[in-house]
């Protein structure tokens, strides 16, 4: 065999190696891993849940979902785009401190997605941090602001001057990839818009359904003090619920 034949194997070769890898990868997608997935959950249990941005918590008896899978037990799921799963799917869809990192159009689009998985008895379950909070740090003169001021400038502006309202503002605003904050009346606004018809307040825990209380777990994925976590992130974040 002369060089000129070898070398022209050779490529044969790489060339079928080369298609094997993009067929494994094909195979491997997280879209047909999560189809798998979602199909053998659906048929697994009674009261379907979904979650939505679950990054690195996991919650017993939901489908958890994330752009970013962190576990395997987590489909990929691009929440601005629409769901793979036929209309009146889930009982029940939670997300927490997720549809900030969208724009409010693409928020819009996940919550009108969320109304047409959810039977017509569902719930969508969103916490997110609250806007009009965020603002009266520049005017509270609460204890309790003024320690969430300290703790996101400790925690997360280690160039800050000093624990100022405005730097902790910008920093929650516009840092850890947020896109579009919400007060209360822009979340219930968007929910409406989205096919939402009965919308209520509640606190972080507790809600009136038990499938849809303790589900908030933001504050353990911060490192630091756990009990100080808990009451700043209890202190920014509101919860909304919605029913079709």
């Amino acid at each position: 065999m002369n060089v000129r034949e070898f070398l022209k194997q050779s490529e044969a070769v790489v060339g079928v190696v080369r298609d094997c890898r993009r067929l494994l990868a094909s195979l491997r997608s997280p879209e047909r891993d999560s189809a798998g997935m979602s199909g053998r959950y659906l048929a697994s249990v009674a009261v379907k849940k979904l979650q939505i941005g679950s990054g690195p918590t996991l919650i017993p008896g939901w489908l958890s979902s994330d752009i970013k899978p962190m576990y395997r037990e987590t489909i990929y799921l691009d929440a601005t785009k629409p769901f793979p799963f036929p209309d009146s799917t889930f009982d029940y869809i939670f997300s927490e401190h997720m549809i900030e990192h969208v724009s409010w159009p693409n928020g819009l689009s996940m919550l009108k997605e969320c109304c047409r998985v959810l039977k017509p008895t569902g719930a969508v379950r969103v916490a997110t941090p609250d806007l009009n909070v965020l603002a009266g740090l520049l005017s509270s003169q609460d204890a309790r602001a003024a320690r969430y001021i300290a703790w996101v400038t400790d925690n997360f502006l280690p160039g800050a001057p000093g624990h100022f309202p405005a730097f902790a503002l910008n920093c929650v605003v516009n840092g850890f990839g947020h896109r579009f904050v919400y007060d209360e009346g822009t979340l219930a606004l968007t929910l409406r818009l989205a096919g939402f018809t009965s919308i209520t307040r509640q606190a972080i825990g507790e809600s009136d359904d038990p499938h849809l209380r303790g589900l908030e777990a933001h504050s353990s994925d911060l490192a630091g003090d756990p009990s100080l976590n808990r009451e700043m992130v209890v202190f920014e974040t509101m919860v909304v619920e919605g029913r079709p």
